[in-house]
């Protein structure tokens, strides 16, 4: 059966004329994107996608929004929910679609709110604040959870607190939706660990730093009573000379996992990494221009062909053919604009017969 792809694309609403949601079709084979409509949503910043496909979570001024994506790719509000704090910076559904889990970089908190089967938001079922000091003024003298993401088995969740270089882990139930301390991974001081990712067979960390710009390469183990983490690469996000007018911001993967993408604000580039399925290790092969000012989220599409830079700064979106053998970003159509863009992301729909 035939797919039709969607991209929506959250951004703030203080200032400019965006509603907050734009909705665009996506060409995947020539990796475009075409301008469908407008949705009204409350300065929505980091967004995610159930993992059925039928829902988009998205953080907002009043906590976090909930809509159904409909056949068409339209969006219908469902609900919303306060966090019972200050507001999310990174957000992220549980495989079963059960629970959401919500990062706040302003006041150190990691929460988690039970999911509707009709995909409405229920109560907060747990929440943390962080404590505890960190080293550099202004920057991280206190927490800021910049990205919460469980493990590939489900049993703990990572909350990474770029104030005070820490990624406290998290035993996670299930069935209450709850959250014990478990554990600290304690990254170099001063280091800023900003997001962290997993590879799909559950066996590599990746984890990205943004005032030393650094990628860091970890295993996983979670078969023993503690989470197991060990570091076995660290290697710059840019080239030596540029790194001191860099904040490595976010990172992705490939589909098929065989490449890893870091955005890069200052430096305005990404940076491509060739990755070993097997031993977990990367092999830099370029950082290149994004053709935009402050790419603050990366989207890679569903071919694994091309990606988009989603740059805030000039309010606009700009897309790439790549290519693998060379390492080379390719700037394959114009610039799409959207003003103060925060946050893109991908669905695939089944056409109906």
């Amino acid at each position: 059966m035939a797919k039709k792809c969607y991209a929506y694309v959250g951004s703030y609403t203080y200032i400019g004329k965006s509603k907050g949601l734009t909705i665009f079709e996506v060409d995947v084979e020539s990796g475009k994107f075409t301008r469908k409509k407008e949705i009204e949503c409350n300065n929505a910043s980091y967004m995610t996608i159930s993992h059925s496909g039928k829902f988009l979570y998205s953080i907002v001024d009043e906590g976090v929004i909930a809509f159904k994506i409909e056949k068409d790719g339209d969006l219908t509000e469902i609900n919303k929910e306060s966090i019972k704090g200050m507001r999310g910076c990174h957000i992220l559904v549980s495989p079963d679609d059960k629970y959401l889990f919500v990062g706040s970089y302003h006041d150190g908190k990691a929460t988690v709110l039970r999911l509707n089967d009709d995909g409405s938001i229920d109560h907060i079922t747990d929440g943390v604040f962080h404590k505890g000091l960190g080293g550099i003024a202004e920057k991280s003298h206190r927490p800021h959870v910049n990205c919460v993401r469980l493990t590939p088995d489900y049993k703990y969740l990572c909350a990474v607190d770029t104030g005070i270089d820490q990624i406290k882990l998290y035993s996670f139930s299930q069935s209450l939706g709850t959250i014990t301390l478990s554990d600290i991974l304690r990254c170099q001081l001063d280091s800023g660990p900003k997001k962290i990712l997993f590879s799909d067979d559950g066996r590599f960390m990746y984890l990205i730093s943004e005032i030393t710009n650094k990628l860091s390469v970890y295993t996983y183990d979670g078969s023993g009573s503690l989470p197991k983490f060990e570091c076995i690469q660290t290697v710059s996000t840019v080239p030596e000379g540029r790194s001191s007018l860099t904040n490595s911001i976010t990172l992705k993967l490939a589909r098929d996992n065989r490449y890893i993408y870091i955005s890069n604000a200052g430096d305005n580039s990404i940076s491509m990494f060739k990755r070993d399925a097997e031993t977990g290790l990367v092999t830099f092969m370029s950082a290149l221009p994004i053709a935009g000012d402050y790419p603050k989220d990366l989207a890679v599409f569903p071919d694994d062909k091309h990606l988009c830079s989603v740059n805030h700064e000039t309010g606009e979106i700009t897309f790439f053919t790549i290519d693998r053998e060379k390492g080379l970003l390719i700037m394959n159509q114009k610039p799409e604009k959207v003003d103060e863009p925060n946050c893109c992301q991908f669905v695939c729909i089944d056409d109906e017969e």
